[in-house]
């Protein structure tokens, strides 16, 4: 019995050693955030939020699922109107608020909207036995611009967003006037071309646990701006702590907050959607296709072959750029997209 009882002790001492030895690789992990980020933050937690939904919103529902939007529109007369696609789980306000408003100062009307799984759209909880597809996501974005009584917009996805895009673009090419596709890919799982990062996502899913765990508003704060800074890469850009703390709060505060199985919906969804190439070489849209020379996530390679197998494309490479918008450039991209948008003008 005493041997017993003293395997146990060693056995119990190694657990815990273990246990303490992973807290701390977890702790230690991830991005040192920005000097004065704790300031920053506790200053958001203390503060009035600014609205951060401006415009028109509504819902549509796609085979008895509610999908949120918004519409935003200038003072004046529209140009036009943008239709965006956002990343991999972010809901619709992962789109810098100034970037928005960029867009909308320029004359554009905006519309963004939160993916199944997402903000206020339905969360999906039976996906696994009712799995939905880019296409889906697609078809939602088409219902809302039905509802809107909008015959066509000009396309802007951004990562998985992209995909979303081009799924549209490929399924109602009639009410596409222009397509920007931002970091994406025509097919992620090329294998001519290398893969997603595997080194990023494991980054990503340290910090996860790291301020998951104990998801108080301040650790979700933290999480968003930590991935920020790995999505970043290389590139030498601030962060926006101050947007992202208001942003983060606002989803916490006034929204639904945020579904912690949607990122397997949205891969479950990429797998499922397969090659585009092929459709997207039938295609007489004008495209842009944008990348970050310093993605860390999305090899740039993707990009330049979505862009040689669009038959209308022109290119834009920024140096330095991750796999985010940095605020220093969103005047230089608000600049190409409005060229792109003027190649086939409503």
């Amino acid at each position: 019995m005493k041997r017993f009882l003293k395997i146990l002790k060693i056995v119990g001492i190694f657990i815990v050693a273990v246990l303490v030895i992973a807290s701390a690789a977890i702790y230690f992990s991830g991005p040192r955030l920005p000097g004065a980020a704790d300031e920053t933050i506790d200053a958001a937690l203390k503060s009035d939020l600014p609205e951060l939904i401006k415009g028109q919103t509504g819902y549509v529902h796609p085979e008895n699922t509610s999908v949120w939007y918004e519409s935003i529109g200038p003072n004046t007369k529209a140009k036009g109107t943008i239709l965006l696609f956002m990343g991999i789980a972010n809901d619709a306000l992962g789109w810098p608020q100034r970037f928005i408003d960029l867009l909308v100062d320029s004359g554009y009307q905006v519309i963004r909207y939160d993916y199944r799984g997402t903000g206020m759209s339905d969360w999906m909880p039976e996906w696994q036995q009712s799995p939905y597809s880019l296409s889906d996501l697609a078809l939602d974005a088409k219902l809302i611009l039905d509802a809107l009584n909008i015959e066509k917009a000009h396309l802007l996805g951004l990562s998985m967003g992209g995909m979303v895009a081009q799924a549209f673009a490929i399924r109602f090419p009639k009410q596409v006037l222009t397509l920007t596709l931002m970091m994406s890919s025509g097919d992620i799982l090329d294998k001519d071309i290398k893969g997603i990062s595997k080194q990023t996502t494991i980054d990503l899913f340290k910090i996860a646990l790291k301020y998951g765990i104990f998801p108080t508003e301040k650790n979700l704060i933290k999480l968003h701006i930590a991935a920020r800074m790995i999505l970043r890469g290389d590139a030498d850009y601030r962060i926006d702590v101050k947007g992202t703390a208001e942003q983060v709060l606002y989803n916490l505060r006034k929204r639904n907050g945020y579904n912690p199985q949607v990122s397997r919906q949205h891969q479950a969804a990429v797998s499922r959607s397969g090659s585009r190439y092929e459709q997207l070489k039938q295609l007489k849209i004008p495209a842009l296709v944008i990348h970050g020379q310093k993605d860390p996530f999305v090899p740039i390679d993707h990009s330049k072959k979505l862009a040689s197998v669009l038959s209308d494309c022109r290119t834009k490479w920024f140096e330095n750029m991750g796999h985010d918008i940095p605020p220093d450039l969103y005047d230089a991209l608000v600049t190409e997209l409005i060229k792109n948008f003027e190649q086939n003008p409503q």
